[in-house]
């Protein structure tokens, strides 16, 4: 039986970073949802405000024997900009900041080390920060693949570019 793992990225509006990672092939899930705030049951509103500590993030289920974390955030590097940091494109605030939530120890090292080799791409420092997951909170349900529902919505993310380069 395979081995099914979680990755969690926040990279600006989870829209278009579940769009993006929705593609990539042995990406078994996505949802997108809050992570590393501080209220329970965040609703999109209030994290909106930029109240509760959250960011909006996408949550992936993946096959390792397809897809490794290595190539997860290789994509994620390619998706953002690491040197912004509260916030992407147009989209401004704590709740847009760039993270990776590392579900293991091995998921820890792994992203340590591919930050290290990023910043050697770049003169000023990476805002892309590193920090252990906490609890999931599932988006309301139009938040759900909306850029599939919704393929003229807005995303900072030029999704078919960056799915040439993988």
């Amino acid at each position: 039986m395979t081995k099914i793992e979680t990755a969690t990225f926040g990279g600006g509006c989870f829209w278009g970073t579940e769009e993006l990672f929705r593609q990539i092939k042995g990406v078994k899930e996505t949802s997108v949802g809050y992570m590393g705030g501080d209220k329970e049951k965040p609703t999109y509103d209030e994290v909106c405000n930029d109240t509760t500590g959250h960011v909006e993030v996408v949550q992936i289920t993946y096959d390792p024997s397809i897809v490794g974390y290595e190539k997860l955030l290789s994509v994620f590097w390619m998706a953002h900009h690491p040197t912004q940091g509260n916030g992407q494109g147009n989209d401004i605030g704590s709740q847009y900041r760039p993270v990776i939530f590392y579900h293991t120890s091995e998921q820890k090292k792994i992203a340590e080390k591919s930050k290290k080799e990023e910043q050697k791409r770049y003169s000023q420092p990476i805002a892309t920060s590193i920090e252990e997951a906490g609890k999931f909170w599932t988006a309301e349900e139009y938040h759900q693949k909306y850029l599939m529902k919704n393929p003229g919505g807005y995303c900072h993310i030029n999704v078919k570019e960056v799915l040439n380069k993988v």
